[in-house]
C-alpha cells in the first residue's frame, strides 16, 4: 500500500470524501461537510493524501493541515472498511507532520464513533481539551499526540 499527495478535488478524493461523509452521517446524524474546506489542506504545513492498493486503486484519505503552532490537525481520515489502509494513511500522515516541524497532532472525531476512537487510542492518542470550533460540544472528542522529537 501506498499513500501519496493528491489534489482534495479530484474525482477520487471526492468519492471517498462521500463515502466517509455518508458513514458519518448514518452514524451520527451529521457528515461533518461542513468541518472540512479542500483549500485549507492545500498551503504550507498542509497536505491531502490517498492510500492506493498496489493495483492503484484507492482506498481511503487523510488531511493534515496547521491547527497552531507546531500543532497539526488531522481531517477526513476515511478508510473503506477492511482495507487496512487506516494505518498506513495515520503513518504517512504523521511522518509528513514531523517534517512539516510539528510536534504534535490533534483531531476531533463524535464520541458515538467508538471505531474511531479505539484506532486513535491504539495509535497513542489521548484525550484533550476540546479546542476551535469543537470547545463547548458534548458529542466532541478531542485527542492529541505528541511526536517524537
Amino acid at each position: 500500500m501506498i499513500c501519496a499527495p493528491a489534489d482534495p478535488d479530484s474525482s477520487e478524493a471526492r468519492l471517498l470524501i462521500g463515502e466517509l461523509e455518508a458513514a458519518l452521517a448514518a452514524l451520527c446524524g451529521d457528515s461533518g461537510a461542513g468541518s472540512f474546506d479542500p483549500a485549507g489542506v492545500r498551503g504550507p504545513g498542509a497536505v491531502f493524501l490517498i492510500a492506493r492498493d498496489g493495483q492503484g486503486a484507492a482506498l481511503g484519505c487523510g488531511a493534515l493541515r496547521p491547527l497552531a503552532p507546531a500543532v497539526a490537525e488531522l481531517k477526513r481520515m476515511y478508510a473503506r472498511p477492511g482495507s487496512g489502509a487506516g494505518a498506513c494513511l495515520l503513518a504517512a500522515l504523521e511522518a509528513q507532520a514531523a517534517a512539516f516541524g510539528y510536534r504534535e497532532v490533534c483531531l476531533s472525531t463524535r464520541r458515538v464513533n467508538v471505531r474511531a476512537l479505539a484506532f486513535y487510542a491504539r495509535n497513542g492518542y489521548g484525550t484533550a481539551e476540546n479546542y476551535g470550533r469543537y470547545a463547548g460540544r458534548e458529542e466532541s472528542v478531542c485527542l492529541c499526540k505528541r511526536l517524537p522529537a
